[in-house]
């Protein structure tokens, strides 16, 4: 997993040259929060559209990004879990080899991919559907991997409960039964403390009971197995070695269709987390480039960085960014009457700049 798993993607407007902006903004961190990580976030030349497009857009952007964040983190949760059940660390994930902290903070756009020529709604729209068909492709297998689960634990059950719910047949041997044209054996499971009663009884529940008959077979915590032969009136019980060498074999496949699908469903998880993460942080950048301009106007000239700062730096970084920004209007920005113009960028706060968090984990 990655060392640091929350960051910031924010845009600065661009009062002279980005490259200035820049500079500033690392001489600023390096003096004031040296142990704040920061980088550039490379912006492709995206079309900017019309600005009515833009506001239809950024009312789904903060929208969207839920949607593609909630899927990597299932993703993520799911390796999570298959890797526990085999007792093993969660590997790294990565996007074709890279690591994501290094996808994040080294980003490069996928023009094959994704043509910057292409609308920014074109874009989004083709980021949302690819992810929402991994997101339907990853119910589907887990669905088969857990069924496969469920029908294990239930034998699990049946094998480890107790003697009034579990499989007896493994329980009893092939001497344990009386089967002629005669007498019958039958199984009764008795409470463990009514045994006595079962013992000073028996041979009077019915007329066909064999005196001295019964053996006890096997006890556990609550209930004992026992036999009792009957003259041949019923036949509850047919011990059959074919039977129980044939739920032994069930219980093996079983097990091996298990680690089967959980192999190849930890395997499409890790491809598919990667794949979701890289559409992930394309998204991220139509959003920011689409925030900026309908915060910083036109023609487009913001500088695009990530940072990751600890927890107590959180408040001084702040400062340093709203600072950068010339604090234009920035008591408008955190004036309560405009927080929701303020918070575009789909913050809990408002400020002067477009900001957002990745939550990695």
């Amino acid at each position: 997993m990655a060392a640091t798993s929350r960051y910031w993607i924010v845009s600065l407007p661009v009062h002279t040259s980005a490259s200035a902006t820049w500079n500033r903004l690392r001489q600023s961190i390096s003096k004031n929060s040296f142990d704040t990580p920061l980088y550039r976030f490379t912006m492709p030349d995206l079309r900017v559209g019309t600005l009515d497009s833009l506001l239809a857009l950024s009312d789904d952007l903060v929208k969207s990004n839920v949607f593609i964040e909630g899927v990597t983190h299932k993703i993520r949760r799911q390796i999570e879990e298959l890797e526990k059940a085999s007792g093993v660390e969660v590997g790294a994930l990565t996007v074709d080899g890279v690591p994501i902290d290094s996808y994040l903070t080294r980003f490069v756009w996928d023009e094959g991919k994704y043509p910057t020529m292409s609308p920014l709604r074109e874009l989004v729209d083709s980021i949302h559907v690819q992810v929402a068909k991994i997101e339907d492709d990853m119910k589907v297998r887990v669905a088969e991997y857990s069924n496969i689960r469920s029908q294990l634990n239930a034998i699990n059950r049946k094998q480890s409960g107790s003697l009034a719910v579990r499989d007896i047949s493994n329980l009893v041997n092939p001497e344990d039964i009386v089967a002629s044209e005669h007498l019958v054996t039958l199984l009764a499971v008795v409470p463990k403390y009514s045994q006595k009663d079962w013992l000073s009884s028996y041979e009077t529940l019915t007329t066909f009971v064999v005196p001295r008959s019964t053996k006890k077979l096997h006890e556990d915590n609550e209930y004992a197995l026992y036999t009792v032969t009957l003259f041949r009136k019923i036949r509850e019980f047919e011990y059959s070695p074919e039977a129980q060498e044939s739920r032994k074999q069930e219980l093996e496949k079983l097990i091996q269709d298990q680690e089967s699908k959980r192999s190849s469903l930890l395997q499409w998880c890790y491809a598919s987390y990667g794949e979701v993460f890289s559409s992930w942080m394309h998204f991220c950048a139509v959003r920011v480039f689409a925030e900026s301009i309908l915060r910083y106007g036109l023609p487009p000239s913001f500088l695009a960085v990530v940072l990751a700062p600890l927890v107590k730096s959180e408040k001084k970084v702040r400062g340093i960014l709203e600072e950068l920004c010339g604090n234009i209007n920035s008591s408008y920005w955190k004036s309560e009457d405009e927080i929701g113009l303020a918070g575009i960028g789909g913050e809990a706060e408002a400020y002067p700049y477009v900001s957002f968090t990745i939550n990695l984990v």
